[in-house]
């Protein structure tokens, strides 16, 4: 077969792919791992049942690859805004980094919102392999606990643990609740004005 033949057909198995897994991510955001059917998967996709096959193996291999997808992409935007923070951050420029991917995720819609949802979904009701992105959720949680303790020293750290899981709680909420559809209809700076202080509150705890 000539090169450009097979540069043709990878690409276009590739697009396929990425339209199973895109397509796989919209339903799982809208009705979790439960609510997800092969052929309305690869009917939004405009593809067959035997790409799913060919390209993942099975309708619970895509499922979990699409929701790996979400969480990598999730963590990964949550990690560099806190890495960004100063030693001397407030718990407001935390709340702000913290909810970051979650506020411009409402703001966006679409795509980056589906993922959003898969990600609060997920948390909610763990899949088959978390544990491959522990080191992730580690990484982002030091990030956090390091200005955490740097602001609130007489708080030990497994509070500081229990705060920050009842701040990502919250951002789940709000991912699938009626009050994220409100907020995404607001402009950014009025979601941020709303959901940071609730946010920081989480961290600061009660007096």
């Amino acid at each position: 077969m000539r090169p450009e033949k097979t540069d043709l057909r990878r690409r276009a198995g590739q697009r396929t792919r990425d339209d199973l897994l895109a397509a796989a991510l919209e339903l799982l955001a809208q009705r979790g791992q439960g609510g997800v059917t092969l052929r309305e998967i690869t009917q939004n996709a405009g593809a067959n049942v035997a790409a799913v096959s060919y390209h993942f193996g099975s309708l619970k291999a895509l499922c979990d690859m699409a929701i790996e997808h979400a969480l990598d992409q999730y963590l990964d935007a949550q990690i560099r805004e806190l890495e960004a923070l100063a030693g001397s951050a407030t718990l407001s420029e935390l709340a702000e980094a913290f909810a970051r991917p979650m506020m411009s995720a409402l703001v966006a819609g679409g795509p980056a919102l589906a993922v959003m949802r898969t990600v609060a979904r997920v948390g909610i009701d763990p899949p088959e392999g978390w544990e491959r992105l522990t080191g992730k959720f580690e990484q982002a949680r030091r990030q956090a606990l390091r200005v955490l303790a740097a602001n609130l020293p007489e708080v030990d750290e497994r509070e500081l643990v229990f705060r920050t899981r009842c701040a990502a709680g919250l951002l789940n909420w709000l991912a699938l609740a009626p009050i994220g559809t409100e907020l995404a209809a607001e402009p950014s700076e009025r979601v941020e004005r709303m959901l940071i202080p609730v946010v920081a509150g989480a961290f600061r705890g009660v007096p």
